[in-house]
């Protein structure tokens, strides 16, 4: 435990520091390369849609003796041969089927033909349908929330940091979060659902928390340096993300202990595959989204300011006593 706290006070006074702005050019890189890989992975394995976005018909076989899958694809199949259906396991009892749209005198066959197939009675087998103006309803509103969602990020962290430029890094890292989350998600064969664009919208919440904090304590350093800083700003800006390393590790462990605990054991282990959807985006987006705020956004921030007059004074004015220092020496 002491040596955590001593770890952590070298990390606060600049003693012991990380380059995440130093060699942010590497960090840049392999950012890149995360964001292009996960936006190539719905090539290589096209992103699942749940019935809620495609619209479709569902069938709900309740604790069947046996939950073998190729009986609900026979039975759709021996009604309507070319309906493409979608086969799964849930809460490891009960068989769930979703098949493209269905008349309702086919959707009534084939509830009727799950029943036989399984060897339940009717009643047994929940159907529902879902239209394609519904499904596409869905898709608008997510679309619409996401924007609003960044619009509003934008101008509020502009008038809180007073710098439009801590707003366009925080977006850009929220954007990289989001990508690669979604890459994630679809190289896992999950389909998005209603759920996990929840899951999406809250890591890009957390995420926007976590930055802020990280920018707020930029903002208190670079500010009250001023003139008289023996730091460039660059300098500045990554003993601030030092600064708050350990707050941000120990609340992403903090949030993450729950949530892969709902995703590994809830899901994966005792079968709640309702809680797959949601879980899995808010696990990997809490990992991306600290790695996002220390490599991407702060760092980009920086970069974003390191070009102004006052700052290239600033610095030159730091590396010149340095220099004169060093001769004296």
């Amino acid at each position: 435990m002491a040596s955590m706290d001593e770890f952590g006070n070298n990390l606060y006074s600049g003693k012991t520091s990380f380059p995440f702005v130093g060699r942010r050019r590497l960090w840049f890189v392999i950012a890149i390369a995360l964001v292009v890989a996960s936006a190539l992975v719905p090539l290589l394995r096209p992103v699942q849609f749940s019935i809620e976005f495609t619209g479709g018909s569902q069938f709900t076989v309740l604790a069947p003796s046996d939950t073998d899958q190729s009986i609900a694809t026979g039975a759709v199949k021996s009604v309507v041969p070319e309906a493409a259906a979608k086969v799964a396991i849930v809460n490891g009892t009960d068989v769930r089927v979703q098949t493209s749209q269905m008349s309702p005198e086919e959707t009534q066959s084939v509830a009727g033909a799950l029943a036989e197939a399984y060897d339940v009675p009717a009643e047994e087998v929940a159907s529902s349908f879902i239209g394609p103006v519904w499904g596409e309803s869905v898709t608008r509103q997510s679309l619409w929330g996401l924007s609003i969602f960044l619009a509003l990020t934008f101008l509020i962290l502009a008038i809180y940091f007073r710098t439009w430029k801590m707003s366009a890094a925080a977006i850009i890292g929220l954007l990289d979060v989001l990508i690669i989350t979604i890459g994630v998600y679809a190289l896992a064969g999950f389909e998005i659902s209603p759920a996990a664009v929840i899951g999406f919208l809250t890591i890009l919440a957390y995420s926007l928390y976590d930055t802020t904090v990280v920018f707020d304590k930029i903002r208190e350093n670079t500010t009250e340096d001023g003139e008289n800083s023996s730091r460039t700003f660059g300098e500045s800006v990554n003993l601030a993300v030092n600064q708050t390393l350990i707050r941000s590790i120990n609340t992403s462990i903090v949030a993450a202990l729950p949530v892969g605990a709902i995703l590994f054991i809830g899901s994966f282990w005792l079968g709640a595959e309702t809680l797959t959807d949601i879980s899995l985006s808010i696990f990997v987006g809490i990992l991306v989204a600290t790695y996002s705020t220390l490599f991407v956004a702060a760092p980009l921030y920086s970069l974003f300011r390191e070009k102004e007059p006052q700052i290239i004074a600033q610095d030159s004015r730091v590396l010149e006593l340095r220099e004169r220092a060093r001769v004296d020496a």
